[in-house]
């Protein structure tokens, strides 16, 4: 990984960003916290997963740089954690891998990670990459204060609970409209049934057990262009659904 110095781009009136890096490599974590330090950031570092979940939750950071090898818990497990917090279920995450097989890049990407970067790496790279996460989570920020989200060309607003695909609106029960919205909220996230159960029908459902699967059956049959090879709401198996554009 090569990096040059550049002068510092925080200015005495804006307060630093916090950037977690989970990585066990001492050198590794010196070398990014100096060169995010020149680019303005703060930096919180964790040498191990369950330190690095704490520090998530603790230090607030806008976003964190995980590395796939750690010696207690292995990337894909802290993400999965992170992600079933509230607290930090929305930090965009770059994964940081060994790894260059497609299989494994997928794994990472689908336990919810949003980015990867293959060691080694130019700097440079790291913090672009960084930069396109950041300005992804303003612009859905933006569009969910103003009550609009979108995934691919299905768009929803959540003001007048009107949905709409490709233009065309699309008739949903109040069910569905919430099972889709919880979808929508974190997409390109893997949602278990646990979760989806709790958020659309609550902690006291006493109904059927696959209601879940009736009711991602019927939002597939309204939205998808082919119900049964769904493109935008998939069945990650033994775990739950994911939402993709």
């Amino acid at each position: 990984m090569a990096y040059q110095a550049q002068q510092p781009t925080q200015t005495a009136h804006q307060p630093a960003a916090r950037v977690l890096v989970i990585d066990d490599e001492a050198h590794l974590i010196e070398l990014i916290s100096l060169g995010l330090k020149y680019e303005g950031f703060e930096v919180e570092a964790a040498a191990t997963g369950e330190e690095g979940i704490a520090a998530a939750q603790r230090c607030q950071p806008v976003a964190i740089i995980l590395d796939w090898m750690l010696p207690d818990l292995d990337g894909l497990e802290v993400c999965r954690r992170l992600r079933s917090n509230p607290t930090t279920r929305e930090l965009p995450i770059l994964l940081l891998t060994a790894k260059g097989e497609v299989g494994s890049r997928v794994a990472g990407l689908n336990t919810g990670a949003d980015d990867y970067l293959t060691k080694p790496f130019d700097f440079e790279e790291l913090v672009a990459r960084l930069r396109a996460l950041l300005r992804r989570l303003q612009q859905r920020s933006r569009a969910e204060q103003a009550g609009l989200l979108q995934v691919g060309d299905v768009q929803l607003h959540a003001a007048t609970h009107e949905v709409t695909r490709a233009g065309h609106l699309v008739e949903l029960t109040l069910t569905e409209y919430k099972l889709l919205h919880l979808l929508m909220r974190h997409a390109g996230e893997v949602l278990d049934r646990h979760t989806i159960l709790n958020q659309v029908w609550g902690y006291d459902f006493l109904g059927e057990t696959n209601i879940i699967e009736v009711y991602i059956r019927y939002l597939r049959e309204k939205l998808e262009a082919s119900p049964s090879t769904p493109r935008l709401i998939q069945t990650i198996r033994g775990v739950g659904y994911m939402m993709k554009g």
